[in-house]
């Protein structure tokens, strides 16, 4: 089971100086050039498999891109001298659990929770404001068509990490009541939140409602046929997290029969869908392709985040945003 704390070997002035195979870019790189602890960096090839690394490397940056293809069972010799493995996402789902079984591993939580949520609050304002739907191709299209509005309307948050916190501080000036579950307890009132207990009382009063939990074996389609059938009719449904959270046919089926308004889905079940999966073309569906994630400042944000952990591993101190195994984030 994995620890937070570091048994590294220390030089006389008791710091460790790393040996750092990047796979995470050149920002990341120009960060760690002039640490302190006089890391020896290793840039990995382009086009190679990110698990054939330098067998003398203690640290490991690594992201998802390429992990997809990773055997089944763990290379010989690994996991060679790794100590520590810092991944960019948030989630794990996309590596190998042989990736998580050894090494200290801490994920990229946070990081992108700002774009993330001005995501979301555009798929809000998009769904009420509707401006793309009521522009007038011609003199007879030009009539008044009444807008929504959010104030008054309740927002639900499932998932109340570094995104949901982030949305919610960019629904507040709008006039509308959020309610949130989380997995952990609520141990302090968050000032305009107000819990609730379970998905199905969440689901039941939202009008939009935003999935933003980490993907783990409970939350495996937990927005299902049953649940989806205590929506209200105006239900606006927001993917942020992952897709194997819907039920992704369930959620086509209450689309089709008018249980719920509309879903905006940045993530997927697969990803991509196959060709000629309706979830491209359905018109109660706003599709992007697991984008929302962008627009921010996210590789200083990667490289302020690497730099807290390096900073900790040099030292043997306890690193930052370690992956839980029993909680499977």
């Amino acid at each position: 089971m994995n620890t937070p704390r570091i048994d590294s070997r220390r030089d006389p002035a008791g710091v460790r100086s790393p040996i750092i195979v990047n796979q995470l870019g050149a920002n990341v790189r120009a960060s760690l050039v002039d640490h302190w602890s006089r890391p020896l960096i290793i840039d990995h090839p382009e086009g190679r498999a990110p698990w054939e690394i330098a067998p003398e490397a203690d640290v490991l940056l690594t992201r998802p891109f390429g992990w997809s293809n990773a055997p089944a069972e763990k290379p010989a010799g690994w996991p060679f001298g790794l100590r520590w493995i810092q991944t960019a996402s948030t989630g794990i789902d996309f590596f190998p659990t042989w990736l998580l079984d050894g090494p200290v591993v801490t994920v990229g939580r946070g990081i992108s929770a700002d774009p993330i949520a001005e995501y979301v609050l555009a798929a809000i304002l998009g769904f009420e404001k509707r401006i793309y739907d009521v522009r007038p191709r011609s003199r007879q299209d030009w009539k008044i068509t009444p807008l929504g509005s959010l104030s008054g309307k309740t927002v639900g948050i499932a998932g109340f990490g570094a995104i949901g916190r982030a949305v919610v501080e960019r629904l507040k000036p709008f006039d509308v009541k959020i309610k949130a579950l989380r997995r952990s307890s609520w141990q302090y009132p968050v000032p305009g939140v107000q819990p609730v207990d379970d998905i199905e009382t969440l689901v039941s009063v939202s009008d939009h409602l935003v999935i933003a939990l980490p993907s783990t074996s409970k939350t495996t389609r937990l927005i299902n046929a049953d649940v989806l059938a205590r929506a209200k009719p105006s239900l606006h449904l927001i993917n942020v997290a992952r897709g194997r959270i819907i039920d992704q046919q369930a959620l086509l089926r209450a689309l089709d029969e008018g249980q719920i308004a509309a879903a905006t889905l940045d993530v997927t079940d697969p990803e991509p869908p196959p060709d000629g999966d309706p979830i491209y073309t359905h018109s109660k569906i706003v599709l992007t392709p697991h984008v929302s994630w962008t627009g921010g400042d996210d590789a200083a944000r990667l490289a302020n985040k690497v730099l807290v952990n390096l900073d900790a591993y040099a030292h043997g101190a306890p690193l930052a945003d370690v992956f839980d195994e029993k909680l499977e984030y």
